[in-house]
């Protein structure tokens, strides 16, 4: 039994060195992952020794420093191929991303975060790094309001204590009342849409995603650049661009509709 107990310690411990690579630099030195980690120094370094021993992480043979290994690429994308949003929404999202040349992002919910599964960048929304596997907070995108809308107002408070709702610019959502109103719009109207409110000069427009049930399992956002974007003149085609594109998806899993629409639960 002690055996059992220190064997899963070891794996959490080693679970734990791996995250902290994805929660900011991507390149650390042992005494950083043991502080992140909230390790000692020498178990940090026994534990990156075995994961690099299995392709999990690289060292730098000059620096020093560690970085994620390719082995890790592997399970992602084999978590990925087995997803059935990702597999439905692929080829939809890179079509929509090469005929707008704005970028295309698919998410899902993962506890009070919104978790990117893929994106395209078109021409005029061009990215250094890719989005998937990053999170992003539910309260300031686009995409995070339309998972959202399938949540009840009670059950949002739950999720999403008053606190979490940070601003992130003049134009973030910050009280349970102004996210209740906009959420409501976004569920009348079929789609969500954010306008620098997690980042200034950046729009987006995203519809929710349904499964066979109806339960809003996903959203797809098409976003970019303010001068692309260009919400004043095109949101309605955006809009109707981007709810076909998520029913399309929806279809895909599934669903034959009516909407599910989160009963109201008084305050």
């Amino acid at each position: 039994m002690a055996s059992d107990v220190g064997s899963n310690q070891s794996v959490e411990r080693a679970l734990t060195v791996l995250r902290v690579f994805t929660a900011g630099r991507s390149e650390l030195r042992v005494s950083d992952v043991a502080k992140l980690a909230d390790l000692g120094l020498s178990t940090a370094s026994r534990l990156l020794a075995t994961l690099e021993a299995a392709g999990f992480v690289d060292r730098d043979p000059v620096s020093g420093l560690y970085r994620l290994g390719l082995d890790t690429v592997s399970l992602g994308g084999a978590v990925l191929n087995s997803h059935p949003v990702h597999r439905e929404a692929r080829q939809i999202a890179q079509n929509l991303a090469a005929d707008l040349g704005l970028g295309v992002n698919v998410a899902v919910r993962r506890d009070a975060s919104l978790f990117y599964l893929l994106n395209f960048e078109g021409r005029q929304a061009p990215r250094a790094f890719v989005l998937a596997g990053q999170r992003n907070p539910l309260h300031a995108t686009g995409l995070g309001k339309s998972l959202l809308t399938g949540l009840t107002p009670l059950e949002r408070r739950g999720l999403l204590p008053t606190a979490a709702l940070v601003a992130y610019t003049p134009r973030t959502i910050t009280t349970h009342e102004q996210l209740d109103a906009e959420l409501d719009r976004t569920a009348a109207r079929g789609y969500g849409s954010e306008l620098e409110e997690l980042a200034l000069g950046r729009a987006c427009v995203a519809a929710p995603i349904r499964d066979g049930a109806g339960n809003v399992v996903a959203a797809l956002s098409v976003s970019g650049p303010l001068s692309a974007i260009d919400l004043q003149n095109r949101e309605v085609a955006l809009s109707r661009i981007v709810i076909e594109a998520a029913d399309s998806i929806s279809i895909g899993l599934g669903y034959v509709g009516p909407a599910h629409h989160p009963s109201a639960v008084s305050l």
